[in-house]
């Protein structure tokens, strides 16, 4: 509308100020014939100026002002003379120089308060235009509005949930709402069967692994007091099976983490003394040390609570330690526990390389697979932003590579070191 009124204004402008010099031009013309037509017809006609028009002519005595003296032939408009505004024709003809000159003052005056009153009155149209489309807008975008702030708050946990367009909504808002309830709808089914297939995979595939685990471990019992009777080979595939079985439930425990909403873990959390559990984990683990010229340590542990999901806890670190055994070929792995509860996992190598330690944060950008033994680190990452914790990967200086799993978002540090 701005834009619009301007170039009206603008072409107002522009054919007004043609007009007028048609205007002049004539009226001008017309007096000048007019005085040659007489001065024809007689030689001693004077012409007597009038207030308004002025004619100069070079063959008489009388002085012609500066600024006239100066204008090629032709119209000349808003020249300033004496302190007034003038229109001047000038013209050559049979070697004199004729200037017809009026005067336009009074005229520029009204055409100066006609011009502020035309812009005022577009200036007022245009803010009055503007009220009513504002208001206009906002009626016609309330329930528009009205109908994106319940989209905002739906709750993805709160089944049987509907979009009301309101009475005053159009058929538009309508079809919309009426497309988003039939989409909350779809997505509670889609959920409900999740929510069935994670509720019957959690039993159904954790009753079983827990029934090997704990069949082999009753085998490994019994075969301890009676060892002169059992094969080498036949204890070696118990042993196998149940770490097996123990890796196959923490994943299992993993992936319904995984699950499930964070703000729902409350509820099969634990609270434990993270010192007290790094050295059973480094005891189940410490087997994969046997055919490597490798040691486990664990550094001083300060005293310190996690409220945490354990077996959550348990397969982050332990598969943290079992990349470590497996990239480091002799020395000492060091385990530390830092007071606000940091675990950090001192590998001797051979170690990763930077561009090793890249590709692994790159696959977890994209939420890669799991590659090679154990869990993966790219599940494990997964896990800890799942639940807010924080895994970092970085080479050592003189060799191998740090891990560090900053579990400070979920746990209450206590004591000192010990």
């Amino acid at each position: 509308m701005l834009l619009l009124s301007l170039a009206v204004v603008y072409h107002g402008n522009t054919i007004n100020e043609r007009a007028e010099r048609l205007l002049w031009r004539s009226l001008l013309q017309s007096e000048l014939d007019h005085y040659l037509a007489r001065h024809k017809e007689d030689p001693d006609y004077h012409w007597r100026d009038t207030d308004d028009v002025i004619l100069y002519d070079s063959n008489e005595p009388r002085t012609i002002p500066h600024r006239l003296t100066t204008l090629s032939p032709g119209l000349h408009d808003d020249i300033k003379v004496d302190g007034r505004e003038r229109v001047a024709l000038v013209k050559d003809q049979a070697g004199r120089r004729f200037i017809v000159s009026l005067d336009i003052t009074s005229f520029e005056d009204e055409e100066r308060h006609l011009s502020t009153l035309m812009v005022g009155s577009a200036l007022g149209g245009l803010l009055l235009s503007g009220i009513i489309v504002a208001w206009g807008l906002r009626r016609l975008a309330k329930p528009l509005s009205k109908l994106a702030t319940d989209i905002a708050t739906l709750q993805p946990d709160r089944p049987e949930q509907r979009i009301e367009p309101g009475p005053r909504a159009s058929s538009e808002l309508v079809v919309i709402a009426d497309a988003v309830n039939g989409y909350i709808e779809r997505n509670a089914r889609f959920v409900e069967r999740e929510r069935a297939f994670i509720d019957s995979a959690s039993h159904e595939l954790r009753t079983p692994i827990a029934v090997i685990a704990g069949a082999s471990e009753i085998a490994l019992d019994q075969l301890t007091l009676a060892p002169s009777d059992t094969p080498v080979a036949t204890r070696q595939q118990l042993q196998r099976i149940l770490h097996t079985a123990r890796g196959v439930e923490q994943l299992i425990s993993l992936l319904l983490v995984l699950a499930k909403d964070p703000r729902r873990l409350a509820g099969i959390s634990d609270r434990f003394r993270l010192d007290q559990l790094l050295p059973e984990i480094m005891e189940d683990h410490r087997h994969l040390c046997a055919d490597k010229n490798l040691t486990l340590e664990l550094a001083p542990l300060p005293a310190c609570e996690v409220v945490a999901p354990l077996t959550i806890v348990q397969a982050a670190i332990g598969n943290l330690l079992r990349n470590a055994i497996e990239n480091s070929d002799r020395g000492t792995i060091v385990i530390t526990l830092r007071p606000e509860a940091v675990v950090v996992i001192d590998d001797p190598g051979h170690g990763m390389s930077p561009e090793e330690i890249s590709a692994i944060y790159a696959r977890m950008a994209r939420g890669g697979g799991r590659e090679g033994n154990g869990i993966g680190l790219d599940l494990i990452a997964r896990l800890c932003e799942h639940l807010g914790w924080n895994l970092k990967l970085e080479p050592r200086a003189e060799r191998g590579t740090r891990a560090t799993l900053d579990l400070g978002r979920t746990l209450a540090t206590v004591g000192k070191s010990r």
